[in-house]
């Protein structure tokens, strides 16, 4: 008879380290959000659509030039709102109300590394998003300029506003009044935010508080670069960055995890 010699099989308990922890629980986050269909609604057929139908119909006056030319930036930006915003709020009131943030708070993984696999699953779903739409736009016949790393700084900007906001959304309301909110205000700033509509068509007193919003700020900003061919804009930045830190900053506040 062979002797197993001691120790040979003795179990090693512990947590794994934490950047596979955070990486794993990135990857299955991303899973989950790709499999909803109501998510994928949000966050991939309708700024399909939307594109698509006004670069091909002459529905809205665009200006001069192509309409896929004005379109493209705001769709991107709507990208990032539906799934930083509407979609981060609505799958986290609901894992806030089933209990299952309530769980995943007292496993090895901490608060603060979840909401990092959040965030890195919502930055792999806007990666996809945003090769898609501009695969689209191209064919569409879009021609973008302008400097690439002013559109990522404003895509990282507008990505952290909107997570801050969507996670405030959904640790502080209940998750059917998240779920109605989200839907609202993603309805009411995809007309008044410059995605589609120009904020030159509305009244001088409401474009100036229309600019100040994150997603006037996002889509306007990259409009600049992208078909303009502006450099830095430091104004939408800067919208963007106090978007930014307030959310996330009264997220952290406020957040409730049951």
């Amino acid at each position: 008879m062979t002797t197993v010699g001691t120790g040979t099989y003795t179990p090693k308990p512990g947590a794994a380290p934490l950047p596979r922890m955070i990486a794993t629980q990135a990857a299955l986050e991303t899973r989950m959000l790709l499999r909803n269909g109501e998510q994928l609604l949000l966050t991939v057929v309708i700024p399909t659509l939307l594109l698509v139908l006004f670069s091909s119909v002459d529905i809205v006056d665009t200006g001069a030039g192509e309409a896929v030319d004005f379109l493209a930036p705001g769709i991107l930006a709507l990208a990032v709102m539906s799934t930083a915003f509407t979609g981060q709020a609505i799958a986290t009131g609901f894992e806030r109300r089933y209990g299952v943030l309530k769980r995943l708070a007292s496993s090895p993984l901490p608060r603060w590394a979840l909401m990092t696999a959040k965030t890195a699953s919502v930055l792999v779903t806007e990666v996809l998003q945003i090769a898609l739409l501009t695969v689209i736009a191209f064919a569409l016949g879009w021609s973008p300029e302008g400097n690439p790393l002013a559109v990522l700084l404003l895509l990282v900007l507008g990505t952290a506003a909107f997570s801050g906001l969507g996670l405030l959304m959904a640790g502080t309301l209940k998750a059917e009044a998240t779920l109605a909110a989200a839907n609202l205000v993603f309805l009411l700033l995809l007309v008044g935010g410059g995605v589609i509509v120009p904020l030159d068509k509305f009244p001088a007193g409401v474009q100036d508080v229309l600019g100040l919003l994150p997603i006037s700020a996002l889509s306007d900003g990259l409009r600049d670069v992208l078909q303009h061919g502006a450099g830095m804009p430091w104004g939408d930045l800067g919208i963007l960055a106090v978007w930014a830190v307030v959310g996330l900053a009264a997220a952290g506040k406020f957040f409730r995890w049951e």
